[in-house]
């Protein structure tokens, strides 16, 4: 999801808005209805005040659609078709009244006037895409059909709705085109940060992704530069140093004082050593990717482990089930596995380790004190507890940069008189079994 947020946010605005508008257009839609409605029923009036002098007058029914067919109208004669208007037909609006007329009226005085009052009641229909007017009085009804009105069309509310929400979806399908260079950026900058240190984020156009992500470019370029630089100073001087260091081992043993050929060999090896550790250090921070990775056996890359500590089997017990496998770089993860070995035999006063694994971390127990500064300190570069120890301070922070290229890291405990380093798995790569 929050890969996604931004992407999120905007269909979530874009429904949002959707749902705003439709819901607006709805609500008009409704309102234009019934004002349409009440427009057209107020043709009732005319047809009632028409019926009721066809009433009053007692005049032919030709005459009566005579006056109605002036105003669009005509009578359904047909029972059956009014029974079935009337029970099939929708009712728009119904609406009763009181009509009041002048009555003549004879008694032993003489004629008189007297008002009259009618109940009425006057129903708009809708069938089969007609209005009817179905008008109730107390001497009768009558169902009349109106040949000029129509029935309510929502066509230029439709049209609007339709061209809104058109605009709408256009706007944010532009919207979402212009991110999509930011979603490619973001999946280039993930390689590159994985190790593909040659994919281009170079975008055409002038805008401000493009703008952000040839600044990338420019940048993975001085990186480049400066990364090979590093790599090719780093590798020369190894080289240039390696040569005068054989030099001086064959030039050892011309020496006759056995004191001095001793002392000048052990400068020698110290120095053999370091250029070791340093190829070493730059093999693992100049690895780009896990192609040299493969499965194996923890049991088989222990073993390699102490064969390259060159140590007595004696030294190391361990407690590995044989079916466990790693996947690693074989080379970079014994080597760390015989840094750690070399460590635990060197400050244990028994000279001796145990490696166990227990629910996917692997553990190296050795007797001893603890160590005296919290663990960032030692995995920093050139710094130890002892200068006097036969050794430049490498060890653990060439396991930690081995660790972090396997996506692990290290971790340290003391408990009753024993130093436990570990190698702890990050939750999405456990060791396999």
């Amino acid at each position: 999801m929050k890969q996604h947020a931004v992407l999120i946010t905007v269909l979530f605005a874009l429904s949002v808005t959707l749902f705003g508008v439709s819901a607006i257009f709805y609500e008009f839609y409704k309102i234009n209805r019934i004002q349409y409605i009440d427009h057209i029923f107020s043709k009732y009036s005319v047809i009632t005040q028409i019926y009721r002098q066809h009433q009053q007058r007692k005049s032919s029914e030709i005459m009566l659609e005579a006056n109605l067919a002036v105003y669009k109208l005509q009578t359904q004669k047909d029972k059956k078709m009014q029974e079935h208007v009337l029970s099939k037909g929708k009712i728009l609006k119904r609406e009763g009244f009181q009509s009041v007329d002048d009555a003549i009226m004879l008694n032993s005085q003489g004629i008189y006037t007297q008002k009259v009052v009618s109940d009425l009641r006057a129903t708009m229909i809708q069938h089969k895409n007609m209005i009817y007017f179905y008008i109730q009085t107390p001497q009768g009804s009558i169902l009349i059909q109106d040949e000029e009105l129509k029935p309510y069309r929502p066509w230029s509310i439709l049209y609007s709705y339709a061209t809104m929400i058109g605009i709408i979806s256009i706007s944010f399908f532009l919207i979402l085109k212009k991110l999509q260079p930011l979603i490619r950026l973001r999946r280039k900058i993930a390689l590159f940060g994985n190790g593909n240190l040659q994919i281009s984020f170079k975008t055409p156009g002038s805008d401000e992704i493009a703008l952000v992500a040839n600044e990338l470019d420019s940048a993975r370029k001085k990186i480049n530069t400066i990364l090979d630089s590093r790599t090719l100073f780093l590798r020369n001087i190894m080289h240039e140093l390696k040569t005068p260091i054989a030099k001086g081992r064959i030039a050892t043993h011309m020496l006759e004082s056995p004191k001095q050929r001793d002392r000048f060999s052990s400068i020698f090896g110290r120095l053999e050593s370091l250029v070791n550790e340093f190829a070493m250090i730059e093999e693992v921070t100049s690895l780009g990717d896990k192609k040299d990775f493969s499965e194996y056996r923890l049991v088989d890359i222990i073993d390699g482990a102490i064969d390259l500590a060159m140590v007595d089997r004696e030294c190391v017990s361990i407690d590995v089930d044989a079916s466990i496998k790693l996947y690693a770089n074989y080379k970079l993860y014994t080597t760390a596995i015989k840094n750690m070995i070399d460590n635990g035999i060197k400050y244990s006063p028994d000279g001796h380790v145990t490696i166990h694994y227990i629910e996917g971390e692997l553990h190296f127990e050795s007797k001893g004190k603890c160590i005296a500064h919290p663990l960032h300190y030692y995995v920093e570069p050139f710094t130890k507890d002892n200068p006097s120890k036969n050794s430049f301070g490498l060890g653990l922070y060439l396991v930690d940069s081995i660790l972090k290229v396997h996506d692990q890291v290290l971790a340290h405990e003391y408990e009753d008189g024993v130093n436990r380093f570990i190698f702890v798995s990050n939750a999405q790569h456990k060791f396999l079994s």
